[in-house]
């Protein structure tokens, strides 16, 4: 047997198996979405690449300078903030709906109102968040030494980076769009090193130093000019149960950060326990009780209920 003799056999060999496998695929598939649809006609999804590029659209509107087309003027900006809005409000309307549409019971011409709605009350609050986002580079630019400028700040800072994409995917997350608040979460995770996820509540002027390994819960609640350090953890505890082995959720069961708290790095602090306003957390802490306003918590002496939470 020639050559081509042999390259033909194996390429009907290798056409036979993967034929067998995209069958065995399509089964396993067909099995999976009418478990998981209940046996109604499979919907459409949202698109994960679309939504990362409204994400990136929208921080490009609310800082056109350091985000927008290179190139652009002063007298090209507004012109091109109102069609980067327009397009955007579109784009997510349709993804906001295709989200609904994942529901049992969901109603196509309800979903449809609703996301238009939506996707509107979505753009009305970019105000809001650049206002607060302005806040987060002040407060980057004043806690950092290293910081040269405001502009660097915005260009380069991880931290910086990840709130903004924050506080855009949690104001999706607060108008029911919680897949499409994840994605872009998740999408600034592998950006940034910095997980938040889009529930949590974050106050203004918020400071992650350096940033990489920071892990901040669905239900956490951060009050005004807080600072992180790496590798702080903001976590649950424990997970309740309905008696069944089956988690609920929604149960608040991450921290509460007051005003003014610094936590550096390493620091792990879990439950729904409440971090006093003006409190020192030190690298390395592990905690799981709430403190009092003006607390100081280190890992000077291995007893930390004697000796190492003060007042300052």
């Amino acid at each position: 047997m020639d050559g081509t003799q042999d390259s033909g056999a194996i390429e009907a060999r290798v056409s036979l198996d993967i034929g067998a496998i995209t069958e065995r695929l399509r089964l396993i598939r067909t099995v999976s979405q009418q478990r998981r649809y209940h046996g109604r006609p499979t919907p459409h999804l949202p698109s994960k690449a679309v939504i990362i590029e409204v994400l990136n659209d929208l921080i490009g509107a609310l800082y056109p300078r350091h985000f927008g087309p290179v190139g652009l003027t002063a007298d090209q900006t507004d012109g091109h903030v109102e069609r980067t809005l327009a397009s955007a409000r579109l784009r997510l309307t349709h993804q906001i709906e295709l989200e609904l549409l994942l529901a049992d019971d969901a109603d196509t011409a309800a979903c449809h109102l609703y996301a238009e709605d939506a996707a509107g009350q979505f753009l009305s609050r970019l105000i809001r968040v650049r206002d607060l986002h302005d806040t987060d580079i002040a407060a980057a630019y004043a806690g950092d030494p290293s910081a040269k400028s405001l502009d660097e700040v915005v260009f380069c800072f991880p931290g910086t980076a990840a709130i903004l994409r924050h506080r855009l995917a949690h104001e999706l997350y607060r108008l029911g769009a919680t897949m499409i608040a994840r994605i872009m979460a998740e999408y600034s995770h592998s950006l940034t090193g910095i997980d938040i996820n889009p529930g949590a509540r974050i106050g203004p002027a918020f400071f992650v130093d350096h940033g990489t390994g920071v892990v901040i819960g669905e239900t956490a609640v951060i009050g005004r000019n807080v600072r992180l350090y790496q590798h702080v953890t903001l976590g649950a505890k424990r997970f309740e149960d309905d008696g069944e082995g089956n988690l609920v959720k929604g149960l608040p069961r991450h921290p509460q950060i007051e005003d003014d708290v610094v936590i550096y790095a390493g620091a792990t602090i879990l439950g729904r326990i409440t971090i006093g306003r003006g409190s020192v957390i030190g690298g390395g802490v592990w905690l799981t009780r709430s403190l009092p306003p003006e607390s100081v918590v280190t890992q000077a002496t291995p007893d930390q209920s004697v000796a190492s939470v003060r007042p300052v």
